[in-house]
């Protein structure tokens, strides 16, 4: 019989997750995996150079394919932050119940929230969510200096991952019918997280704060 032609990453995923589901291991090695999804070997590494490599995609996958979807929807330009965030959370948890199997898998073993907030497993996703979070609009404080922009930024960006992991455990912990509690979950630390991040409240006790220091140096 002769191999398949052209195969695409989208093809080693559907096979790599099917795969393991239904042997409970990843396979013993590339060139029998190539065997039985009848392709060549060498094309596997046009794409991976390693099963583990093909792993932190299929996350990255996930967080990809929530954008395409976002990308769809002509409203989604126009929300602000918050909604932007809370359209993401909804869109990419949908993405993983519909993969809820697989993600289970690959999660087994690492579900506490430490393990997750650093699981190579999660490199990929981690590194795009934390861009996709600190280019959504959240307002920021204008600390007029590059230092402490950085370091806000950082902060916003680490910030973001945390909530992400935590909602995840959530989730995969989560045994309500359609995961609803895991929405109740979103919205409600998304709209928490935004209220503490009140900017306009920040900046007022900012300058309350700057106004006491200048008449604490002109009164001495």
């Amino acid at each position: 019989m002769a191999r398949k032609k052209n195969i695409s990453k989208d093809n080693l995923i559907s096979w790599y997750m099917e795969f393991v589901l239904e042997h409970n291991h990843h396979p013993k090695s590339v060139f029998s995996f190539a065997k039985e999804n009848n392709f060549e070997e060498a094309d596997f590494y046009k794409f991976y150079g390693s099963f583990e490599a093909i792993e932190q995609s299929i996350f990255s996958e996930f967080f990809n394919n929530t954008i395409k979807m976002l990308a769809k929807s002509e409203e989604y330009p126009n929300y602000d932050a918050r909604n932007k965030l809370l359209s993401f959370y909804f869109t990419f948890f949908e993405m993983l119940t519909a993969n809820r199997s697989y993600v289970v898998y690959a999660l087994e073993g690492n579900e506490n929230v430490i393990k997750l907030k650093s699981l190579k497993l999660l490199k990929d996703l981690k590194q795009d969510f934390k861009t996709f979070a600190n280019n959504i609009g959240i307002e920021k404080i204008d600390l007029q200096q590059e230092k402490l922009g950085e370091i806000q930024d950082k902060a916003t960006q680490e910030s973001s991952w945390i909530q992400l992991v935590l909602t995840m455990k959530f989730w995969l912990d989560d045994t309500s019918a359609s995961f609803e509690k895991t929405d109740i979950f979103i919205e409600k630390s998304v709209n928490a997280r935004f209220d503490l991040l009140d900017i306009k409240a920040l900046k007022s006790i900012i300058d309350f704060g700057k106004f006491i220091l200048k008449e604490k140096v002109n009164f001495n």
